[in-house]
């Protein structure tokens, strides 16, 4: 007897942890707010092979390329929309003088890349070939300005080259390097990680600082600036507090936030890229969703200071960030990227969409070949990464209309501990079309989800999904398409309300029409 009721209670709790939860989600349709869609932003830093040997091919290279620039990522990047490429770095920008990298590429000095592997680059990919690459892209360019190491004149001659369309010292070197008219560059950074490898800055000087460079940073006729001062590291809220009273609404277009996903939360080891359990699993993705805590917060202190909401806070650095891969230079940041990431794209854009009053700018760490990339390269060989394809199904939500959601998500539990399992945010676009994106963080369970669409009109839904057998699988070069985007069939109109079925472990992006 004792036996059949062990029996029996263990086949109840085995139904029980294979059962699927369920939601009531509601979703209003009633918002001015938009997504902007430069949350979709990306990096390019001079780092490891992210510019040398990923977008900046060899002089003699056999890959397809115009100007030495790489095509078919040009190619898949332009399928991908991306909206705004920020450049030259990161720690890199503080150390970058933009003189070296224009003019005969025969002619420019080389120079040591200190914070990246100690490695020598010959500024063959200067200011030109960036600015060529964003026309490529279809895409804004996004420049950091040199403040660590810099000058004032520095910096304002850079936005002098670039935006001025009349006659002085700086459009007439530009003619002579071959661009007559400028390029009227929009978003400008002043500087990076000014509380660290930007100079290890305290918050009132830098926030002085800050004045003081984007007072010559100068709006030229047809090209006015969007000045973004370097903000906070994580969960320094002091640096937000300092910055939006010292240096004022009226003085700054964005205020940055880097915040990345360390799966152990420690700097000295990080974790593996593809060999985790799910206790790593569990850890890494509740440091993802710290996002939500550290951007609410920081919006609160902007709030005080910018009620109307007029700074745009920018993350314009984020992503999982763990061990580089076994053999590769630890200075590279060269990382595998698995279905785990893709749950931490969807996750974190997720959290961007549903704070798009206030974040209207965010860029991923990085986007060929380094940390939580977009693509990986191998001579001629390209892979896609999960990370992509998530970047795929989001661009509906791009210059959307945003449409508040309410829900209370199933718990993901471990052990003695839990977060949210569901995390969704919704978008209609100018046809009247509605986009849903869900992201299930549960290994184990499904989740049924009813939806409540209430006045708005659709007739039918369709859907894709992003997915695989198993957390820590990767696309290798061996075989690029383990994980892609594919049809997703497990939604249903039922009268006015959706009902969704998400598998464990997935993206999802729905469209009701």
């Amino acid at each position: 007897m004792k036996k059949l009721i062990l029996s029996a209670a263990i086949l109840c709790n085995a139904i029980f942890a294979n059962a699927q939860s369920e939601t009531l989600l509601t979703i209003k349709p009633t918002s001015d707010q938009v997504v902007s869609k430069h949350i979709y932003g990306h990096f390019s830093e001079h780092l490891g092979r992210c510019i040398y040997d990923g977008f900046w091919v060899d002089e003699n290279s056999t890959i397809p390329n115009k100007g030495r620039i790489r095509l078919d990522l040009v190619n898949a990047l332009k399928k991908i929309n991306v909206p705004n490429l920020r450049w030259p770095g990161g720690c890199f920008a503080d150390e970058y003088h933009w003189r070296d990298g224009i003019g005969p590429r025969n002619e420019r000095p080389k120079m040591v890349n200190t914070n990246w592997g100690g490695v020598t680059e010959d500024n063959s990919f200067g200011t030109h070939e960036f600015l060529e690459l964003c026309k490529m892209l279809n895409c804004e360019p996004y420049i950091a300005g040199n403040v660590g190491s810099g000058t004032v004149e520095e910096m304002a001659k850079w936005v002098e080259y670039l935006n001025f369309d009349g006659v002085s010292p700086m459009t007439a070197i530009r003619k002579q390097n071959g661009m007559d008219k400028p390029w009227k560059v929009s978003f400008w950074g002043v500087g990076n990680e000014s509380w660290g490898c930007g100079g290890n800055m305290t918050a009132a000087y830098y926030s002085d600082l800050y004045r003081r460079y984007a007072t010559y940073a100068r709006d030229y006729p047809g090209a006015p600036l969007k000045r973004i001062a370097s903000g906070a590291n994580a969960e320094d809220y002091n640096w937000t507090e300092t910055c939006m009273k010292n240096i004022g609404a009226g003085r700054m277009w964005g205020l940055t936030l880097h915040y990345y996903t360390i799966p152990t939360g420690k700097w000295t080891v990080k974790g593996s890229a593809t060999k985790f359990d799910e206790e790593q699993y569990f850890n890494t993705m509740k440091n993802c969703i710290r996002m939500e805590e550290i951007v609410t917060k920081h919006s609160a202190i902007m709030d005080k200071y910018d009620p109307k909401k007029k700074v745009a806070l920018i993350v314009d650095e984020w992503g999982i960030w763990t061990d580089v891969e076994p053999g590769t230079n630890p200075g590279f940041l060269y990382q595998q990227n698995s279905l785990r990431d893709a749950l931490i794209a969807g996750t974190t854009l997720n959290i961007f969409n549903n704070h798009s009053d206030r974040v209207r700018m965010a860029n991923l760490a990085q986007t060929v070949n380094v940390l939580q990339a977009l693509i990986l390269t191998e001579k001629d060989k390209m892979i896609l990464t999960p990370t992509y394809h998530v970047f795929d199904l989001f661009k509906v939500h791009m210059d959307a209309k945003y449409l508040p959601i309410n829900f209370t998500s199933p718990d993901y539990v471990f052990g003695d501990k839990k977060i949210a399992a569901l995390n969704v945010s919704a978008s209609q676009d100018s046809t009247g079309a509605v986009h849903i994106s869900l992201v299930n963080l549960d290994p184990k369970k499904k989740i049924s989800v009813n939806t409540d669409l209430g006045q708005l009109e659709w007739k039918s839904v369709t859907g894709q999904i992003l997915t695989s057998g198993k957390l820590t699988d990767v696309n290798t070069f061996a075989d690029v398409n383990k994980i892609h985007n594919a049809k997703f069939t497990g939604a249903k109109k039922s009268g006015n309300s959706l009902q969704v079925d998400i598998p464990a472990q997935s993206v999802v992006v729905l469209e009701l029409k």
